[in-house]
């Protein structure tokens, strides 16, 4: 897979000893999660009680992620490993593998309904409410003691991703029919777009991995899309440049909405630090963009 990653770990072990655990806290039990949205997942269920270190850092593609030392580090003290599942995350295969670590190791995907192939299962808030069902599962086995804590913090995320879902297709709902049609960066929105009936006309990059190439022909074909389907706004990603939606923009007469938050989460302060926020602050940018500004509608959780 890669080469790399046997060499970042052998520099782990050279330097064991050097520095702090990035890893350590005070946490009854140590969690390494590999997305934003797991790491912000587990820390809801976990609270002060699991020590959660992520993988990903905000805003970063997960498609084209290396592997660091200090990853190596997180893994060799960790109790639990939560994974996405999919391409997303499959550079953790060989980092486990040779961090020598025996944690518990958690598929989250395993536990969610799946479309073909697509790894993008947390854009339906129904998908995030059984992972954290997993996770409750995984830290509860992990340490059984804080059992209680991990059942009533994931019942209290679980009634407000509820609340966030019917609140999401109440604002959707807003949006008149034949406005509700999709054009973003890459294929990462096709649950949301299946939970809450939109339409997915199309994306600058046709492809569930961000680090596919788009051809002259292919845009060539979603401009002409666009202008067929009168679809008002193309949306960017926030991990992402904005050059080739902008491109789009200008040759198709759709304006450039809202970056949606698609692959990742944002850093602390932003629109999508957490998932909830994500979901929230994709849906407002969406309605909003899809209506050419008429309308306005903000998810509450």
């Amino acid at each position: 897979m890669r080469p790399f990653v046997a060499a970042l770990v052998a520099l782990f072990f050279a330097l064991a000893g050097c520095g702090e655990d990035e890893a350590g806290g005070d946490g009854a039990i140590s969690v390494v999660a590999t997305t934003t949205q797991l790491g912000d997942f587990a820390r809801q269920v976990g609270g002060t009680r699991a020590d959660v270190h992520q993988i990903l850092p905000p805003n970063a593609d997960p498609h084209d992620y290396e592997p660091r030392p200090s990853d190596a580090r997180a893994l060799e003290g960790a109790d639990v490993v939560l994974r996405s599942g999919g391409d997303l995350d499959e550079w953790l295969s060989e980092l486990i593998d040779n961090s020598g670590t025996d944690a518990a190791r958690v598929d989250v995907s395993r536990s969610v309904d799946l479309r073909k192939d697509d790894p993008h299962w947390w854009q339906d808030p129904r998908n995030a409410v059984r992972a954290v069902g997993a996770i409750e599962r995984a830290l509860a086995k992990a340490d059984p003691a804080g059992r209680a804590r991990y059942e009533r913090n994931a019942g209290a995320y679980r009634a407000r991703l509820r609340r966030l879902d019917a609140s999401v297709a109440r604002c959707i709902d807003e949006l008149p029919r034949d406005a509700r049609k999709l054009v973003t960066t890459h294929d990462a929105l096709g649950y949301y777009a299946a939970r809450y009936g939109l339409e997915l006309i199309g994306a600058v990059i046709p492809s569930l991995s961000s680090q596919a190439q788009p051809s002259s022909k292919g845009i060539g074909e979603l401009v002409d899309l666009i202008r067929e389907e009168n679809v008002k706004a193309i949306f960017p990603e926030s991990s992402l440049s904005s050059k080739l939606e902008d491109a789009v923009s200008r040759e198709s007469g759709a304006s450039v909405g809202g970056e949606l938050w698609a692959d990742t989460l944002g850093p602390e302060g932003s629109s999508g630090a957490t998932y909830v926020e994500s979901i929230a602050s994709n849906t407002e940018r969406i309605v909003r963009g899809l209506s050419g500004g008429e309308l306005s509608c903000r998810p509450r959780a």
